[in-house]
């Protein structure tokens, strides 16, 4: 019987994000992905990482996060036992997310963004994602359009106002040489892919999945 691998996506893509990553193969593993569900008023992050749990039916779980998935994986990984957490694109601790986003949240300036704005994919969208090619500006498009508003604005909130400063003994952390909305320079990381961006689950899918298959072997 295949272990299951549990899956947090980024900002609540299509609720569990099975699209983005349609293209990592974790052979010999059944992807379990975590569904997001709506918020509560002020829900604090680790309120919210505890309601996750009851979709974790296994024991020592292996978790697999990307951006801001990452941190919520390490959110429930304070909590419970878990055998790995894999983050993908993501940061440890709050001093993995740059300066400021930091700021913005101690101001309150990222409460004057506007969702409708963020929701619609433009050039400078595409540039901070990392991705050029028609077919990945169309499934970046549709990702962002199904992502729920009311979660967004939640998530960019608790982005902002991470005050995690605990570093799991067992993470695995890969990172792009060319995340703009994270940058290489906040973050020390374990593997690092040339040319990475914020999109890398889907074009450079090849080389994350031989550095995944090598830390899942390793367990």
């Amino acid at each position: 019987m295949a272990k299951h691998l549990y899956i947090l996506s980024g900002l609540g893509a299509e609720k569990g994000g099975e699209r983005i990553f349609q293209r990592i193969d974790v052979s010999g593993f059944s992807k379990v992905f975590i569904q997001w569900v709506a918020p509560h008023d002020n829900e604090t992050i680790e309120q919210y990482a505890t309601r996750l749990l009851g979709q974790i039916k296994t024991s020592n779980p292996t978790l697999i996060g990307l951006s801001f998935g990452g941190m919520m994986a390490i959110e429930i990984a304070k909590q419970i036992e878990t055998e790995k957490v894999i983050l993908i694109a993501s940061a440890k601790t709050k001093n993995e997310l740059p300066f400021y986003y930091r700021w913005a949240g101690k101001l309150g300036i990222h409460k004057l963004l506007s969702i409708k704005v963020l929701r619609k994919s433009r050039f400078v969208t595409y540039w901070f994602f990392g991705v050029e090619t028609r077919n990945e500006k169309k499934l970046l498009n549709q990702i962002l359009l199904k992502t729920d508003a009311s979660f967004l604005r939640w998530a960019i909130d608790k982005i902002t106002k991470w005050t995690n400063q605990i570093e799991l003994k067992n993470t695995f952390h890969i990172h792009g040489s060319t995340d703009r909305i994270l940058p290489l320079k906040f973050v020390n990381c374990n593997s690092i892919i040339h040319n990475g961006g914020h999109f890398m689950t889907i074009n450079k899918a090849e080389e994350l999945n031989k550095i995944i298959e090598q830390q899942l072997v390793n367990m």
